[in-house]
């Protein structure tokens, strides 16, 4: 027996074209910088460590299988006969996973059920104009990317799919990308979350590149302090709002529906249902949707020419979407006589909690007894519905 035969990974990984190796071999370090900055806390642990591991694990891991191909036993979601699914699917440990949860947008619902049960709609029903006019204005990337995917080429559902990466919500990136660019599902989900994870290094310099430091220390003055929004108003909002969202769009009921469920039973105060959807359900879905977004980083799945595009436009959509927030910001800020700070207009891009912390660190750089984190985080949980109403005319038009 030769050296090769026995560690098959180093005798498979030099059977193959010259750029397959490289790209392995820089994915397999890739995955070690991922797991080093999320340990780091660089990027976002939560997803980007089970990432790192996972696509460090499936480009090294490959073998000879039948007819003399290169795969893994890790998961193969290039699979399309139900036969060959049936039969990878006692094969591969993490197909029975991708398939009956990835592939049909349920761990995206999941995610989303936990984000609701983190969301405190009361910020938005306190600050409703705001919350809504720098939510609309930071979907820029969501609704400016498409018509310039179109021009590079992208076919009408990529392109929208590609777009909705400019909401910064990696769920719905997911579930847009499953319904209007299957083919495309898995470089479009992993540019979503390579990149919603650079938000945190990112958008802060976006912030101090347009607005000066006195607005970004400004103090918000409240002339008379609102009463707080009661758990009934809550519940009642979000039960009208879940039927009323999903008879507009069904195309993504099961979005809406997860999300609400999640606030819902945050009002209900449930206490058996909220550890089961915020302990149980969120850290599930999250940690196996980063390993599997890992494990999807096979080099020769992402060496296709159409992965550059999205590359460029995925970053484009995000770029968009924090300088339209910021815009929105500078719009409440005029509107309400300069009392205003226009930073929580990054917090409109709907990485929840992500950008609302964001703002509140860039503020408290400038000016520690200013606060904002009430209005950013009521721009942050009316992101995540604007983004979900924008998928959803999208997978309606185009779907």
């Amino acid at each position: 027996m030769s050296f090769l035969d026995l560690f098959q990974g180093i005798g498979t990984m030099f059977a193959q074209t010259p750029s397959i190796v490289i790209a392995r071999i820089v994915l397999i370090f890739l995955g070690f910088l991922l797991v080093y900055l999320g340990a780091k806390e660089t990027l976002e642990p939560l997803i980007m460590v089970p990432m790192g591991l996972g696509m460090s694990a499936v480009n090294a891991g490959v073998l000879f299988m039948e007819n003399n191909q290169i795969g893994n036993l890790i998961i193969n979601p290039l699979l399309s006969e139900t036969d060959e699914l049936m039969k990878y699917m006692q094969i591969d440990f993490l197909q029975p996973l991708y398939n009956l949860t990835f592939s049909n947008g349920l761990i995206a619902c999941l995610v989303f059920m936990g984000i609701g049960i983190l969301c405190d709609i009361g910020y938005v029903l306190e600050h409703p104009f705001i919350s809504m006019t720098i939510a609309l204005f930071a979907e820029a990337g969501t609704i400016l990317t498409y018509p310039i995917a179109r021009l590079m080429g992208l076919d009408p559902g990529a392109s929208a799919a590609v777009s909705i990466i400019g909401g910064a919500d990696g769920p719905m990136v997911l579930f847009a990308s499953l319904k209007l660019a299957p083919e495309l599902f898995v470089p479009i989900s992993i540019v979503a979350y390579l990149y919603l994870s650079l938000t945190y290094g990112g958008y802060p310099y976006l912030i101090k590149l347009l607005i000066p430091k006195k607005l970004r220390g400004q103090a918000i003055k409240v002339e008379k302090k609102k009463s707080s929004i009661s758990s009934k108003e809550k519940l009642v909002f979000a039960v009208i709002t879940n039927a009323v969202l999903c008879l507009l769009f069904p195309v993504a009921a099961p979005l809406f529906l997860s999300f609400f469920v999640g606030i819902v039973i945050r009002e209900t105060k449930i206490a058996a249902y909220v550890r089961l959807i915020g302990d149980g359900f969120l850290y599930f879905a999250t940690f196996f949707l980063g390993l599997m977004l890992g494990v999807l980083c096979d080099a020769s799945t992402l060496l296709d020419a159409a992965v550059l595009k999205l590359l460029v436009l995925g970053m484009l959509a995000l770029l968009l979407s924090g300088i339209g927030g910021i815009i929105g910001g500078y719009v409440v800020y005029l509107f309400r006589k300069k009392n205003f700070n226009p930073t929580i207009g990054i917090a409109g891009v709907s990485c929840v909690p992500s950008t609302a912390k964001v703002a509140q660190k860039a503020v408290s750089k400038e000016n520690p007894a200013a606060i904002i984190l009430d209005y950013a985080l009521g721009a942050n949980i009316c992101g995540v519905i604007t983004t979900a109403i924008l998928t959803g005319i999208y997978i309606t038009l185009l779907g």
